[in-house]
């Protein structure tokens, strides 16, 4: 099965939703890491809510603290969307990317994100650099693009997505 066997792993959306619902899904995810396989998770609000069993306002009202609680429950890098996105992973200090702006609330831009963050995972791998470093990377440069775009010009996923590979 693909938790199972990848060897770098990008969960968002679904596959998040499904994880809260199933213990199994759970454990696996969580023995990813004691065999060196690197997991990064991409929840909103509403999403870290469901795995951590509360509530969205709860998630809201500590997101540093939501972050690393997820963080330490499934072995994983935690990237948690929204205004400030929180990343972290298990013994580390939980940072706050400086990048983006309201643009990134359009629909699909948290796909590209799953995405950029798939292609730095992949790239960290080939440079031995670690998890977190390329998910801090990949959400720098999400939200740098978001800060550099023109006035008066609609962010669409698809014009984001073609904006990274510039």
């Amino acid at each position: 099965d693909v938790i199972a066997q990848s060897p770098r792993l990008v969960l968002d959306a679904d596959a998040l939703k499904a994880i809260a619902a199933s213990e199994a899904l759970h454990v696996e995810v969580t023995a990813r890491s004691q065999r060196g396989q690197a997991t990064v998770i991409t929840p909103h609000p509403l999403e870290a809510a469901r795995l951590l069993g509360c509530t969205t306002a709860q998630v809201q009202a500590d997101r540093l603290a939501a972050a690393q609680q997820l963080a330490d429950r499934l072995d994983c890098v935690v990237v948690l969307k929204g205004s400030g996105t929180v990343i972290t992973a298990p013994g580390h200090l939980p940072t706050i990317n400086p990048t983006g702006n309201a643009r990134l609330a359009t629909a699909g831009t948290g796909d590209v994100l799953a995405g950029m963050i798939g292609a730095h995972l992949a790239a960290a791998a080939q440079r031995g650099a670690c998890a977190l470093r390329a998910a801090r990377e990949a959400v720098y440069v999400h939200g740098q693009v978001a800060d550099r775009w023109p006035d008066g010009q609609a962010l669409t996923a698809s014009a984001l997505a073609r904006a990274v590979v510039r």
